[in-house]
């Protein structure tokens, strides 16, 4: 019976121990500058070794995200509606430049479902169309990876450039991104229908 007692006594001395240093260690909510600068200095260097397009490149897709502190738990309080027409702030990700393209001709294809044929006008009407001001007023672009509107109110390609839409038809409309060079019509445009 002692021998019992004494290896219940270890299990629960071991269990109060493993609790007492177990306790999660809580991050600073916001980063000092000091601790930012020592974050980016490893990719400041990689950085300036390459070339000015890489570096374009590579600044237009990524962003400093918030601490995971900041994010919330919740998906009902994660979901904030925007006015209708107004562009909601889009996520800015490092997905492949087709796959963009087609997250932006899926959203077309989706509001050409809907209302019986794609948007048309300039580049600014069609992203408010796509943002909401339309009849329904839905948000055909909030939930779409890399899709990133300028202050200007045009849809911009992986590169910054806003794209051209060319209506083919009702239902068609041709979506071109001025590729890496940031000049339309040349050979390295992507295009999408």
């Amino acid at each position: 019976m002692k021998k019992w007692l004494a290896v219940l006594a270890l299990f629960a001395l071991a269990f109060a121990v493993a609790f007492l240093f177990s306790k999660p260690k809580t991050a600073p909510a916001t980063s000092s500058p000091e601790t930012l600068a020592a974050e980016d200095s490893p990719v400041a260097s990689v950085l300036a070794q390459q070339n000015s397009n890489t570096v374009a490149i590579i600044q237009s897709n990524f962003v400093r995200l918030p601490p995971a502190r900041a994010v919330v738990d919740s998906a009902a309080a994660a979901e904030v509606s925007n006015p209708p027409g107004q562009p909601s702030p889009l996520e800015l990700t490092n997905l492949e430049p087709a796959i963009v393209l087609e997250n932006m001709s899926r959203a077309l294809r989706q509001y050409g479902e809907m209302f019986g044929g794609n948007p048309v006008g300039t580049n600014p009407e069609i992203t408010s169309q796509l943002t909401g001001n339309n009849p329904r007023h839905i948000n055909f672009l909030t939930p779409r990876p890399g899709i990133r509107i300028n202050e200007n109110g045009e849809l911009l390609d992986p590169w910054g450039t806003p794209y051209f839409f060319h209506q083919l038809s009702a239902s068609d409309t041709e979506v071109r991104s001025a590729g890496p060079d940031k000049i339309l019509w040349t050979s390295d445009d992507l295009v999408v229908k």
